[in-house]
């Protein structure tokens, strides 16, 4: 048997048992040392193929369409600096727990560590920011070495989706001739069926009943319980918590990434307006006696400084996936149990109380004090302002809707603005390590993995971060609608201390302004650029987009100082409605 044949055998093993796992689009990116992995996986119909020409933004887009379909996604590239391209997307992954399976393709042993052309050290190029690693064996067509490639591929899919899920890495050397013979004859390590090579079989972590029972218990006694839930990806918490929030009477903070805010299950104690009325230092002076946190921490920072100025409050955090979300250092209590199974136990002991009820109706009336100032006070505002383009998104999206958010300021304008409401919109963003980098690339795999329409609200020092990202919406074609908030520069660095004390030095260190005109960018990659003016025009660009195929870009230019402002003007609002 020739090299190419027992290539072709080898890689053929592993693409198949990786589809037979459950790996079901591969993201490759071109170069000619992963020709094996490519030509394979182009020749098989289990796995879509998409490509994208740039690595960085590779990885990105593999990370959004992952984390849209809560399935692992693979990515392909060739040896040297093109591996290391994938970092940034692998630390995201990482923190945001998105399972990627990472196929670098790599130089033979012989030729690694002597000056070879286009040849780095790729084993553990990682470190810790995959959870697993293996340096492959090189391709041979034994039959110990096909049972070995197939039992690698399905550890690597059960490794990235194991709780808590996240990137894991095998980097496949190969030596030329590169391209493969794919084999005629059947591998006769392949099971019948399309059942994989190894069956690897998970579960939930069930709580203990001891551990519900006491619970429940200190729910009952709590004078001033509240439920907290940050950002998280799984579609049974949102009703089951907000079941329990019912049931006990306790107020529950819902970041809009936790997927509680939204959807048709029960509202009745979602709080929404938390970000606004908790920088009022009188309704934040009584804290909770029992604070219940599920998910990371929510993207609010006065929820963090509310919880920190209260260390007394017994804090349980719940991750199942037996992580250590807790950045506060003030949790007297971590439960490694299924979020949402421990909420169904809980409904099923009832953990009604009466205590509770004066505290949970302070928190209701105060939500909807605030809701209603800030309605009012948005109405008055004719102007552009970034916090209004959310609270216009909320009433444009249709249900089966995804709002990916932007880092620095979209995410948290979504967090202040975007109300609480039966409508099932699904919200998305990079909050793993809160990168501004690669989220055009992550918004458009969330795209391609979405049956609904998709909105990316962004930044422009975010786009110009990833505007080669919007190849992609060319190459597959993509529908996508981007909003883009223009303010010329970093808007979030107004807001903190550095704008009062960094002088002459704030606007080229820290406001960025660029001066960019996006739309020549957009243009070149075949999208449709438009910039608005007023409210009116604004809500029948992004209905006209959201109601057609291709790319839109719809441009929202506004001031920095002016946004800083108009914020402040909002939350002294509040804090007088209160």
């Amino acid at each position: 048997m020739s090299y190419a044949e027992a290539l072709g055998r080898y890689v053929g093993a592993l693409v198949d048992e990786l589809g037979r796992a459950g790996v079901e689009h591969v993201v490759v990116s071109p170069g000619s040392r992963s020709t094996p992995l490519a030509l394979t996986f182009a020749a098989q119909s289990r796995i879509r193929l998409w490509m994208q020409y740039d690595e960085r933004s590779a990885a990105f887009f593999a990370l959004g369409m992952a984390k849209a379909s809560r399935r692992p996604v693979a990515i392909v590239c060739t040896s040297g600096t093109a591996a290391a391209n994938y970092l940034p997307a692998l630390v995201e992954a990482r923190l945001a727990r998105v399972p990627l399976v990472v196929l670098t393709a790599d130089r033979p042993p012989e030729l690694r560590d002597v000056g070879a052309p286009q040849t780095i050290d790729q084993v553990c190029l990682y470190g810790e920011q995959v959870k697993w690693f293996a340096d492959a064996l090189l391709p041979e067509a034994s039959l110990n070495a096909l049972r070995y490639v197939r039992t690698l591929a399905d550890r690597a899919v059960a490794t990235a989706l194991a709780e808590p899920a996240g990137p894991v890495h095998l980097n496949l050397p190969f030596r030329e001739p590169l391209v493969p013979a794919l084999p005629a004859e059947p591998d006769p390590t392949a099971c019948a069926d399309g059942a994989p090579y190894v069956a690897v079989t998970t579960g939930r972590r069930t709580p203990d009943p001891a551990v519900v029972a006491e619970l429940a218990d200190r729910l009952r006694r709590a004078e001033r319980p509240l439920i907290v839930c940050g950002p998280q990806n799984d579609p049974c918490l949102p009703p089951a918590v907000s079941r329990v929030a019912a049931a006990a009477r306790v107020p529950l903070l819902a970041d809009p990434l936790s997927g509680v805010r939204c959807g048709p299950h029960e509202l009745g104690h979602v709080v929404a307006t938390y970000d606004a009325f908790l920088r009022d230092e009188g309704f934040a002076a009584e804290g909770p006696d029992l604070v219940l946190r599920f998910g990371a921490m929510p993207t609010s920072k006065p929820v963090l400084l509310f919880l920190q100025r209260h260390p007394t409050a017994q804090q349980v955090v719940v991750d199942g996936a037996a992580g250590w979300e807790e950045p506060t250092l003030l949790a007297s209590g971590m439960l490694q149990v299924d979020g949402a199974r421990l909420c169904e136990a809980l409904v099923r002991v009832s953990p009604t109380t009466e205590t509770n009820r004066a505290w949970s109706r302070r928190w209701l009336a105060a939500e909807r004090a605030a809701r209603e100032e800030i309605e009012q006070t948005l109405t008055s505002i004719d102007e552009p302002f970034e916090g209004r383009v959310f609270a216009e998104l909320a009433e444009l999206l249709p249900d089966g809707a995804t709002l990916f958010a932007g880092n620095s300021m979209p995410v948290r304008d979504l967090d202040t603005f975007w109300p609480a409401g039966p409508r099932n919109v699904r919200f998305l963003s990079n909050r793993g390590a809160n990168g501004i980098d690669g989220v055009v690339s992550s918004a458009l795999g969330a795209a391609a993995a979405s049956n609904g329409p998709l909105v990316l609200a962004i930044g422009d020092v975010s786009l110009y971060h990833d505007m080669n990202g919007l190849l992609a919406a060319k190459l597959h074609p993509l529908d996508a609608t981007i909003v883009l908030l223009n303010n010329d520069g970093g808007g979030i660095f107004s807001f903190l201390p550095q704008a009062e004390s960094g002088g002459a030095h704030f606007e080229p260190l820290f406001g960025t302004p660029h001066g960019l005109d996006f739309r020549p960018a957009v243009e070149m990659y075949g999208g449709r650029f438009t910039s608005v003016g007023t409210w009116p025009a604004f809500r029948a660009e992004v209905s006209g987009a959201i109601g057609r195929s291709g790319l839109d870009v719809i441009e929202v230019r506004t001031e920095r100082v002016r946004n800083v402002e108009l914020h402040r003007k909002f939350w002294s609002a509040v804090a007088a409605a209160l």
